[in-house]
């Protein structure tokens, strides 16, 4: 009799404890459904979402249309362009040669690359992986040459550019500053020591080792691959439309994954496959400033604490794809959130789920911060008639037309046509158009504009003459 009242107390007390604890899940899984419902709407897309604890897979998830041409849905394994979220993938192919001693991080780039120019301060793999080269970016580069969006763009393209570079926006070491240009010579140096195509490369020594079957660097924009979502631009409200995808460089972005594959790469950070421990360790350490400050940012993911927890990842975007990975190493916990809709706001997405599995508050989101207004001038015709002209940038190959249309100084290029000015004073000026959006007047002794500094965010002081 004590033996069964002994038993029936175990089977009840096993019963309310789960009990006790299925609700908690559900409501869990519940709470993260309710992130995503939205996505659910008629001709919408969406995203693939997957989380696992302690190694396991817990939430594995899709919302909305993978096409809305065809009505196809996502899938927990359909395939995104992961964007920025690659470049951690590049960091560990250069620690690889690096312990096979075929190279050292704090070389300077000019040991591997010795036809790009000498900018008179030492840049080291270490700088471009750290985002600390001062080196200008990409995107932002080719855009101040006359790039649009749409075109396509190359690793060859930006090499292109960077060897008639003069100047960089910052001494090395000195500044953060995100830049796609370093990672993109990252894979170019692997190239140049492996004798291989830094696609096939990566796929032999990073992802095949670590069964990442899904996965793969794309540098041929036309290609087709099964499973793969086509990405948009816009809002429910406002509509979506078709977005480029990728362009055709390697290194920086441009590698497409799936949920599963990418939450196996994140558990690797806190427990690794046989023979991967010391890499993905050293993945996490973080750098220091010139001025011995400690930079969050470590070998192609961001190590910053997140509401006092230990958190490593990275997000991504390109085109109409969004993306985010992220660990929580402490409570073996990995979230993925990929996306192909540029509204979707994957971080923000992916910072919530952890916040339910967490129990942490969310953080209210403050949408009313106003911009102090700038006070802008209003100049004479004659005094306007003093910028026009035509300014050329060495570096970039390209001009930039100043000129009167009633009364008002008004900017065109050959590529990005005209564009609108405002005038803060004689020698600031701010543009309508982003790719070349603040600039600086460099006047002679009798006072006349002899050229302009621009700026654009990525790009900093590129120097334009004034040819006539």
């Amino acid at each position: 009799m004590k033996n069964t009242f002994i038993g029936l107390g175990l089977l009840l007390f096993l019963g309310l404890s789960c009990q006790s604890e299925a609700p908690s899940k559900t409501t869990e899984t519940a709470a993260i459904d309710q992130l995503f419902e939205t996505w659910n709407q008629p001709n919408h897309p969406g995203g693939s979402i997957g989380v696992m604890k302690n190694g396991e897979l817990i939430y594995s998830k899709a919302f909305g249309l993978a096409s809305l041409e065809y009505g196809i849905s996502n899938e927990p394994n359909t395939i995104y362009n992961i964007a920025s979220v690659s470049k951690q993938f590049t960091s560990m192919g250069i620690l690889l040669l690096e312990k096979e001693g075929k190279l050292s991080i704090d070389e300077d780039i000019r040991t591997y690359l010795p036809d790009l120019p000498d900018f008179g301060e030492k840049i080291t793999i270490r700088h471009c992986m750290h985002h600390t080269s001062g080196m200008r970016s990409l995107h932002a580069l080719l855009g101040m040459a006359g790039w649009r969006g749409d075109d396509s763009r190359t690793n060859a393209d930006l090499y292109r550019f960077m060897k008639q570079q003069e100047d960089l926006n910052f001494k090395p070491g000195a500044e953060y500053l995100y830049c796609n240009t370093g990672y993109m010579l990252m894979a170019d140096i692997i190239e140049r020591l492996t004798g291989e195509k830094f696609v096939d490369w990566i796929q032999q020594k990073v992802l095949q080792p670590l069964a990442m079957n899904a996965t793969y660097v794309e540098n041929h924009y036309n290609r087709v691959v099964p499973n793969n979502a086509t990405s948009y631009n816009g809002t429910a409200k406002e509509g979506f439309a078709r977005e480029i995808e990728f362009w055709g460089y390697v290194g920086s972005g441009n590698i497409h994954s799936n949920t599963q594959d990418l939450l196996n790469w994140m558990h690797q950070y806190y427990q690794s496959k046989d023979g991967w421990t010391d890499l993905f360790t050293r993945m996490q350490t973080v750098d220091t400033f010139n001025n011995g400050d400690t930079l969050y940012y470590a070998f192609g993911v961001d190590t910053k604490d997140y509401k006092g927890e230990k958190r490593i990842g990275h997000g991504g975007s390109i085109g109409g794809f969004r993306s985010h990975a992220v660990s929580f190493r402490e409570h073996q916990l990995d979230i993925v959130v990929l996306t192909n809709f540029s509204s979707a706001g994957a971080g923000t997405k992916a910072l919530q789920i952890a916040d339910i599995l967490l129990d942490k508050e969310e953080t209210p989101r403050n949408n009313n911060q106003a911009e102090i207004p700038k006070n802008y001038i209003d100049l004479s015709l004659e005094e306007l008639k003093t910028y026009v002209g035509t300014y050329y940038s060495p570096e970039l190959d390209t001009h930039y037309h100043f000129k009167l249309e009633n009364n008002q100084l008004k900017g065109n290029h050959v590529r990005h046509g005209d564009f609108d000015f405002k005038i803060l004073d004689k020698d600031n000026l701010e543009t309508s158009l982003s790719v070349f959006k603040d600039i600086q007047i460099k006047r002679g002794d009798n006072e006349e504009i002899e050229g302009i500094y621009v700026t654009n965010g990525r790009v900093r002081n590129m120097w334009f003459y004034k040819t006539h």
